[in-house]
């Protein structure tokens, strides 16, 4: 890596971004109006990273979780406030842009294995951003969103290490269980790099939590799932591209963003 890339890199702090007047009004527009027009959202992204880990990250953006037949209309929604919009990948990602500033509506993760829904609205809790009483992602469902971002320009193992951390580990965690699901090694590998870092605070992660996953190790380790021969295209497609266009093996990648836009579309069929 160069001096320079190294520089850009951000570093954690606690210290608030310095948020331009102009950005700081555009924020609190979207959240007002879209609070207004009732769309079920919910804020994530930096604000909710502050929110249980005292951390701040310098953005552009504002990253609103909704389900997918929720998108349309608020896009219709800001279109009529001003903005351009897109939809960027149909599967998890559509933008609202003005003056520079960027309003993401993600409906899950760009692999298609975890989609919001409407349990992520009511698990949420009310804070307060820029003056404004806003839902923001509950720690279990802002941990469900980063263990898949995982590629190697970007890994978040540290966000969901200081949310465990920052929350003292009190949240839902079959939960976050459900949510993961039958991906539950990545939670386990993230609870491990948890437990490296955090060694004197393993308590934070419930004893049953770490007793099952041990557990459920332990059976794969005696009884590998043989129906499952590749899934490192969930963890970065780039990286582990070799294995799919040379080598061979299942496009599982595919799979999932088609599952993923199957529902998107029965979704909005049936709206």
């Amino acid at each position: 890596m160069s001096e320079e890339q190294e520089k850009t890199l951000p570093v954690s702090s606690s210290q608030p971004p310095a948020f331009s007047d102009k950005q700081e009004s555009l924020f609190h527009e979207v959240i007002e109006l879209l609070e207004q027009k009732r769309v079920p959202f919910v804020i994530s992204g930096a604000f909710a990273l502050h929110e249980h880990t005292g951390i701040w990250r310098d953005t552009k953006d504002l990253d609103l979780f909704l389900p997918t037949r929720e998108v349309g209309r608020a896009l219709e929604i800001l279109e009529k406030d001003g903005f351009a919009t897109e939809i960027l990948d149909s599967v998890w990602l559509a933008k609202a842009k003005r003056d520079g500033f960027f309003v993401d509506l993600i409906t899950g993760m760009s692999n298609g294995v975890v989609r919001v829904d409407y349990s992520w609205i009511r698990h949420a809790s009310r804070s307060h951003i820029f003056g404004l009483s806003a839902r923001v992602l509950a720690p279990e469902d802002l941990i469900a969103s980063k263990v898949f971002v995982t590629r190697r320009e970007r890994f978040d193992g540290a966000d969901v290490c200081h949310v465990i951390y920052g929350t003292r580990g009190k949240f839902d965690w079959q939960r976050l269980m459900g949510i993961i699901g039958e991906h539950w090694e990545m939670l386990f590998w993230h609870l491990v790099l948890y437990h490296y870092t955090y060694p004197a605070n393993v308590d934070f992660v419930p004893h049953e939590i770490w007793d099952e996953l041990v557990q459920r190790f332990k059976i794969e380790l005696l009884h590998p799932n043989k129906g499952v021969g590749f899934r490192g295209s969930l963890i970065d497609e780039k990286m582990f591209a070799i294995d799919v266009t040379e080598w061979g093996k299942r496009d599982i990648l595919a799979e999932y963003r088609g599952k993923a836009e199957t529902i998107r579309r029965e979704t909005e069929s049936a709206a």
